[in-house]
């Protein structure tokens, strides 16, 4: 690092005489880096639980944290004689047993790495033992053989004790404890008592109790019948929801079948009055009728008081032939001859009885 400064060079030319070039060399370090988590009691208030430093580098590094942990870090640097800089950053927060075995990464960059430098730490917690009992189904009955209750224990470190009382001080003879498992050879009225689990560790200890009850007779497990009734509800439900898609099946095949075209042309309504009648009736002189000039939809009434008749348009006309063309007479044309009795329409002789019609529309 001494090597460091400005240098120059300095030459003699003729006839110009003497000359110089300076440059200046710039010395750079590569810091060494470390990180390391700090084992710590779980408490109340904040610790170091981690520390990352880079040492003796040039220029100085930069330490950052990554972590999911709540918490806060703080970063400190040391000059060195010769010019190089360490620099070093704690994390801190107030230890928790949930926060045993989470992770926390420590990062530095500097000039002369080609990536940020990381040590990805787990912080060790330490805390005095949590108790749980587990293994009664609340049906010790008389006579049944080896009953079995557990104690569960999170502790760091790992608990160095596990002890098994009950509420009078010793466990009866029918009992058999083996580490953290206790088994009941055959229950007995013996057994109908408080068990207590205690764990210790080298941060305290900590117990959990259980209270056992004695039946005369053993009780049906309620679980096969909830099972039952399970089944049964999901095979309710598929049957249900089968009906439920044969249901909108067939809904939209009838839909399909009414929407479609039909199959045959159904006979048109008769009234009395009607066109119809008129070609089956003898035909008469038709009475003089001023011709009055209508539109399409006009009403006209006729003088000796009979029903209205209202002129139609082409369109209304091909609607009451069922879609067919307009009806012709023998002579080809249409019945548009003004007061001609033709325009009555064909005569009855041209249709068939029986047979379904429309008739031409009356021109007035």
């Amino acid at each position: 690092m001494s090597d460091a400064g400005r240098y120059t060079c300095e030459y003699a030319t003729y006839p110009s005489g003497n000359e110089q070039g300076t440059t200046t060399l710039i010395m750079l370090a590569k810091p060494k880096n470390s990180a390391k988590a700090v084992t710590v009691q779980a408490g109340s208030k904040s610790v170091m639980v981690a520390h990352c430093e880079a040492a003796d580098g040039k220029p100085a590094a930069t330490i950052k944290w990554l972590a999911s942990v709540g918490g806060n870090h703080s970063t400190s640097s040391t000059n060195g004689p010769d010019g190089t800089v360490t620099v070093r950053s704690e994390y801190r927060l107030v230890p928790t047993a949930e926060d045993n075995g989470r992770e926390v990464t420590c990062l530095v960059d500097q000039k002369t790495q080609d990536r940020p430098w990381t040590e990805v730490l787990k912080l060790s917690v330490e805390y005095p033992p949590t108790v749980t009992i587990d293994g009664y189904d609340h049906n010790w009955y008389v006579g049944r053989s080896d009953a079995v209750l557990f104690c569960h224990a999170t502790a760091n470190p790992e608990p160095t004790t596990i002890t098994w009382t009950t509420a009078s001080g010793s466990l009866p003879d029918t009992v058999v404890v083996e580490q953290n498992k206790l088994t009941v050879r055959k229950v007995d009225d013996a057994v109908n008592t408080t068990f207590t689990c205690e764990v210790k560790n080298k941060h305290g200890a900590s117990r959990k109790t259980l209270t056992t009850f004695v039946i005369e007779e053993k009780r049906e497990p309620v679980q096969e019948q909830q099972t039952g009734a399970l089944v049964g509800g999901v095979f309710g439900t598929i049957i249900f929801i089968g009906i439920i898609i044969g249901i909108v099946f067939l809904v939209r095949k009838y839909q399909q079948d009414t929407e479609g075209p039909p199959k045959h042309k159904p006979p048109p309504p008769v009234k009395a009055g009607s066109s119809t009648e008129m070609l089956n009736k003898p035909s008469e002189p038709p009475t003089a009728t001023e011709t009055v000039p209508l539109s399409p939809g006009e009403v006209y009434y006729e003088p000796t008081g009979g029903e209205p008749v209202t002129m139609l348009d082409e369109e209304a006309t091909d609607a009451l032939n069922g879609g067919a063309p307009p009806v012709l007479n023998k002579d080809g044309s249409d019945g548009h001859h003004g007061n001609d009795s033709s325009n009555h329409g064909p005569s009855s002789g041209n249709i068939p009885r029986g047979e379904s019609f429309v008739s031409t529309p009356m021109y007035v």
